[in-house]
């Protein structure tokens, strides 16, 4: 009985570890409303750099990364760069008092019921998944701290240089 408990829990193990979304895989869907009620559909954004940034208004790293990843948009938006912060919040109501202190002009999905959290599977909040010209994930960036402005920039200026895949 034991070694059949233990071979259930080390396929589960595996299991888990293979469905970690990782640098090279293709990203998992997003295929819901941003702010705006436009859906957001990944594949239409293949050919620009794609940085998914899972957030709640609970997350104290959040409140210091929102700032930095606005500045990005607003400084590399006209280069390519598409941000799409997926809020976890179980009310929109934490959402848009979050939004309303701390504005930001890229687009925001409320991911209420965890569809999308689920897909990609963050391990802490907030988590970045920087996609590439070419549709895959390049980098996975856990957590924020005042020090991770200028690598989080660095990333992106590198993944806008990049011109292969795009055709």
């Amino acid at each position: 009985m034991k070694t059949l408990l233990f071979a259930l829990a080390a396929m589960l193990l595996i299991a888990s570890g293979a469905r970690a979304l990782t640098p090279g895989d293709a990203p998992p869907a997003i295929d819901m409303p941003d702010q705006t009620g436009e859906k957001v559909e990944l594949a239409a954004l293949k050919g620009k750099v794609v940085l998914v940034d899972f957030w709640a208004s609970w997350c104290r790293p959040c409140k210091q990364e929102m700032p930095v990843l606005e500045a990005l948009h607003v400084k590399y938006a006209a280069q390519g760069l598409v941000i799409v912060g997926v809020n976890i919040d179980s009310s929109p109501k934490k959402m848009n008092k979050f939004l309303k202190n701390t504005p930001v002009s890229f687009r925001i999905v409320h991911d209420r019921k965890l569809v999308v959290a689920n897909r990609y599977e963050p391990e802490t909040m907030p988590t970045s998944y920087f996609i590439g010209r070419d549709g895959t994930v390049q980098y996975i960036h856990e957590g924020f701290q005042k020090g991770d402005a200028r690598a989080l920039e660095e990333r992106v200026k590198a993944l806008l240089a990049e011109t292969h895949g795009t055709d």
